[in-house]
């Protein structure tokens, strides 16, 4: 990710101007970064057009990298701080200090991460990497005195100008659900006012008979169970730290214990007033444009409406470190704060949710993106908790259990945002699912939601409190910040690196395998459009031996392999070569659940062929290896997804070998090593290197290869260029669990129809002329 860029003014007469369409290039510049183009800046907070780089303007050294030493002064004892704050608001962080887990923490809540190798951490401020502090209770002028402390050099007055400009408005507005009324709450008698005297505010409150203007909101002052340290929790090391860091952050661990046993606000120190609940989204956008914020918060334990529901953690589930600590963000003042928790993929995201299940306890929903996610999701909960099979219920196409009296609902955001006619089955289930109050909402794979389709389930849906959890936090379509409004900050980012070292996952060798072109195939590639030269290279015959290869050595090593391509054709050509299992769209739940258990319990089933169903949700401890032969372009997530399969700790493996293998293969000369090298951004930023290799030891050595021969590689061939066009095309989103689509039109030419191309007679693909009689009996 690049340093940001300038943000622009906001004018609502000038937004069908920049509306035009992006070239190219510029798609490849702005894919990291938030960007006002679409002109659409609705929920957007005014501190979010400031720029905090204005007054950059600093020399370039003889290496086009900016000089600050004239304009940063060093410290004295600069050596002991282990930070640099720089005026474009990017802050780096010296992992290697003795005040590096101070520092750590303190800007994991105040920052947004960018790149986290071995010895140098890169941060960047942002207005909502900042409203997230706020959040969770850290204060404006703590944020700028701890920086000043942490800091090599003294901080930048524009950077402090800008913390200020963010942080002083946030937190002072809340929006509370108790009783079943909705309440904008606040310690700020005169922001409430302000708030009032605006049309669209207005249009949103509401007034019952005999409400004063502005109501008293009470809260007893309740000792609380939130999560807390553990004794043999780790502790920083002050060996080598400052004293003056050293006090500031045993002041603010003080501070965050106080809040977590007293209630934040004070018994009659707060007020309010309602505002109707169908407009819920309304005031949440109109308060973010007039930097008023709302921070979305659960009082839980004081709500006498909601039922309680018998649920807790099993003494066998026990929390790690990072899992307590992203808990503590959550319920860390008594009241369950809505947010997201990113995770790495393996690293536990489950029992975080299960855990804040059960310290609600009250009704649940689980929203998850597939059917196989919805049952391992059931065997967490089982696994986890007390929750037994009465308390759980599973809605999906295939499995729909009676909700009448369950506490706990499992299902995908497809079934909720389905906009067909249902079975009468289907449409109770849903009456009963939206007259609920919901307790708590946990969205896995959150970063889903801003889709178009997914973000209609926050309406539909009633909840008190979101938990949203993910291992990527970014999209490839800019629209990652709409949770900061969909459903609430940051709270927690773990860094992948330290669970590594640590053996909370996997220690993951990635390599990229270079694969030559055969010389047919890339004369083809040279002519042909598109969508067929994907599905060239994806078939090239070195790759197809490559895979071959690589299968069959982590066979004989006794791996559990996992083979990823999103084209479907490549899927089945590449499995039933080969003789594997293969799994995408169309197969069905049960032959899903087959293949799969198979796969971890089945010594003979060591290897099984996916497509991008797969990317998320499939949990498969038992896999180490992963060959990835066709993937989504340059997407980023789907890199770090799919490596995530294989992520999970390894039982008996030692922490400082590599138990796990990642390989992506790739046609030298296409357009996909230029894929390749944007897909793995993220997962270099998080510290991960990429070995190239040219060359597989052995493989010329292997008996039975297929595709050894010009006559095998010509029948090849012949197939790839014999295929529909929607052979080329990569499976589309949505088909999961689904037995059949919609109706496709299948591409050809005359040229195919004659055979002069070796194609099948497509003929049969075109409907024959029916007598209109029997044209109602379809098949």
């Amino acid at each position: 990710m690049g340093p940001p860029k300038k943000f622009r003014k906001y004018d609502s007469k000038a937004g069908s101007d920049r509306s035009g369409k992006k070239k190219k290039v510029e798609e490849d510049v702005t894919i990291d970064l938030v960007e006002d183009d679409n002109g659409e800046n609705a929920g957007v907070p005014g501190a979010a057009m400031q720029d905090a780089e204005k007054n950059d303007q600093v020399p370039e050294d003889e290496f086009g990298a900016k000089d600050y030493r004239s304009q940063m002064e060093l410290k004295p004892d600069n050596t002991s701080r282990p930070l640099w704050v720089a005026p474009n608001g990017h802050i780096f962080l010296e992992s290697f200090s003795p005040v590096y887990k101070h520092a750590h923490d303190f800007l994991i809540a105040i920052a947004e991460p960018v790149s986290r190798p071995q010895h140098i951490h890169e941060y960047k401020l942002t207005a909502y990497s900042l409203y997230a502090a706020v959040s969770v209770g850290l204060q404006t002028n703590d944020i700028v005195e701890y920086l000043q402390r942490l800091s090599k050099c003294a901080v930048p007055a524009g950077i402090i100008e800008f913390i200020q400009l963010c942080t002083l408005s946030y937190g002072k507005v809340k929006l509370v659900l108790k009783h079943n009324r909705y309440l904008v709450e606040s310690k700020h008698v005169e922001v409430l006012q302000k708030l009032l005297k605006d049309p669209v505010i207005q249009q949103c409150r509401l007034r019952r008979d005999g409400d004063e203007e502005l109501l008293a909101s009470a809260l007893p002052n309740k000792p609380t169970t939130a999560l807390a340290s553990k004794p043999g929790e780790e502790k920083p090391a002050n060996g080598a730290v400052p004293e003056d860091i050293s006090q500031f952050y045993q002041q603010l661990d003080k501070d965050d214990e106080e809040d977590e046993t007293t209630d934040i606000t004070a018994k009659n120190s707060a007020v309010a007033f309602e505002v109707d609940p169908d407009k819920i989204e309304v005031i949440q956008k109109r308060c973010i444009e007039l930097e008023y914020p709302l921070l979305a918060e659960y009082d839980f334990r004081n709500d006498t409406i909601n039922p309680d529901i018998n649920i807790d953690l099993k003494p066998t589930a026990v929390l790690r470190p990072y899992q307590e600590k992203s808990l503590r963000k959550m319920f860390g003042n008594g009241r369950a704060r809505s947010g997201v928790i990113v995770l790495p993929c393996g690293a536990g995201k489950s029992l975080v949710g299960v855990t804040a299940v059960c310290t609600v306890r009250k009704r649940a929903l689980v929203l998850c993106n597939s059917g196989v996610s919805v049952e391992q999701w059931k065997q967490q909960f089982k696994c986890w908790s007390t929750a037994d099979d009465s308390m759980i219920c599973r809605f999906t196409s295939e499995a729909k259990d009676k909700p009448m009296g369950a506490g706990i609902l499992i299902t995908t955001y497809s079934m909720i945002t389905h906009g067909q006619r249902r079975s009468w089955e289907a449409e109770q289930t849903m009456k009963w699912l939206q007259a609920q109050e919901w307790g708590v909402v946990v969205l896995d794979e959150v970063h889903t939601i801003p889709a178009k389709m997914f973000r209609r389930v926050l309406t539909i849906v009633h909840s008190h409190a979101k938990l949203g959890l993910t291992a990527t936090l970014l999209r490839e379509d800019d629209k990652i910040a709409d949770l900061n409004f969909l459903i609430g900050p940051k709270l927690y980012e773990a860094n992948w690196l330290e669970l590594q070292a640590h053996g909370y996952i996997a220690r993951v060798q990635c390599a990229e395998v270079w694969c030559p072109m055969m010389p047919e195939f890339y004369r083809e590639y040279l002519v042909q459009k598109i969508n067929k030269r994907m599905l060239l290279y994806v078939m090239n015959p070195s790759k197809f031996r490559a895979c071959q290869f690589l299968v069959r050595y982590h066979e004989r090593r006794g791996d559990k392999t996992i083979v990823f391509s999103d084209n479907v054709f490549a899927l089945r050509h590449y499995a039933v070569k080969m003789n594997k299992p293969y799994i995408y769209g169309p197969t069905s739940q049960n032959e899903r659940i087959q293949i799969l258990q198979n796969f971890k319990f089945n010594p003979k089933v060591n290897t099984i062929f996916v497509s991008k169903v797969a990317d998320t949700s499939f949990d498969l401890p038992e896999a180490n290896v992963l060959i990835q032969i066709s993937s989504h372009g340059g997407s980023r997530r789907q890199e770090a997804q799919r490596l995530g399969r294989i992520l999970r700790a390894k039982k008996g493996a030692l922490a400082e070998e590599y138990n796990a293998f990642f390989y992506t293969l790739v046609s030298q000369d296409t357009l996909e090593m230029a894929y390749s090298r944007k897909r793995q951004r993220f997962l270099v930023n998080q510290g991960y290197s990429y070995k190239v290799i040219t060359e597989l030891k052995g493989m010329d050595q292997e008996p039975d290869m297929f595709y050894g021969t010009r006559e095998e590689q010509g029948m090849l061939l012949q197939q790839v260029l014999a295929a529909s066009e929607t052979d080329c095309e990569e499976e589309r989103e949505g088909v999961a669990g689904s037995a059949g689509g919609a109706a496709r039109r299948a591409g050809g030419s005359l040229a195919s129809l004659a055979g002069a191309d070796d194609a099948l007679y497509l003929e049969h693909r075109r409907s024959y002329n029916k007598h209109p009689l029997f044209k109602k009996f379809r098949y």
